[in-house]
């Protein structure tokens, strides 16, 4: 575990699941089960943050990313003096993202989080404005504990990270999360192989399984909103 106190942006898990806790079908295919309401939920979390993180996995299911569309949040930016979208930033290994998609066309500010050979397929391209390596010491991955703090140095403050399950398990294990909105959805996907909100290796017991404190349940019509934040042992 790291130090919590450490400079790095508040940061806010936001997903929805089936009732059986799956963010996509066996078949990893874009996950649309959600209503109209979370939708709003969801770009409501988007437009009160700086930047939005997610894993190239999310980027090539769906192609694009979400972005915010109410007047009301557009103008709730503005007058924050904030842009008018959140930065995208991509986090990925390899960076293996095919440049046609989408993606590349929105009108967004887009960063790529990456490793030494990551950064070099995008060297000479304008798709990102900013290519950040984040290497960790003793293994092939991101040092994400160092990827927070340049994000904080660089002046986000807050950070929405909206999937994959492996990237909220990495968030998670360096003890990087402070809160959790996840809306339970009314349907049951199944199957051993379907991604979930946490992937990773897991803990090995409940004992060192991080703790969340409910801060909030609320049922709108088949739907359930939960938000959550970390429990940590304070000094």
């Amino acid at each position: 575990m790291v130090d919590s106190n450490q400079k790095r942006p508040q940061t806010s898990v936001v997903l929805a699941m089936s009732a059986d806790g799956k963010i996509a079908d066996v078949q990893r295919s874009p996950a649309r089960f959600s209503s109209s309401v979370d939708q709003t939920h969801l770009e409501k979390q988007l437009a009160a943050a700086d930047a939005v993180l997610f894993g190239a996995g999310t980027l090539r299911t769906y192609g694009t990313t979400m972005s915010v569309s109410d007047p009301q949040l557009l103008q709730q930016r503005l007058q924050q003096n904030l842009p008018s979208q959140p930065l995208q930033i991509v986090a990925s290994l390899s960076a293996k993202i095919d440049p046609q998609i989408r993606f590349f066309r929105q009108e967004v500010s887009r960063w790529l989080l990456t490793t030494t050979p990551g950064a070099r397929r995008w060297h000479e391209g304008l798709e990102f404005e900013r290519i950040l390596v984040c290497e960790a010491p003793a293994a092939n991955g991101i040092d994400w504990v160092s990827a927070l703090q340049q994000l904080a140095n660089l002046g986000i403050s807050r950070l929405v990270v909206i999937g994959g399950g492996e990237l909220v398990a990495s968030l998670i294990a360096d003890d990087l999360i402070d809160e959790f909105w996840l809306t339970v959805c009314p349907l049951i996907l199944g199957g051993a192989d379907a991604p979930t909100p946490v992937e990773g290796t897991g803990f090995v017991s409940e004992q060192l399984a991080p703790r969340l404190e409910l801060l909030s349940a609320e049922v709108v019509n088949q739907e359930v909103f939960l938000h959550y934040r970390r429990q940590r042992v304070k000094d």
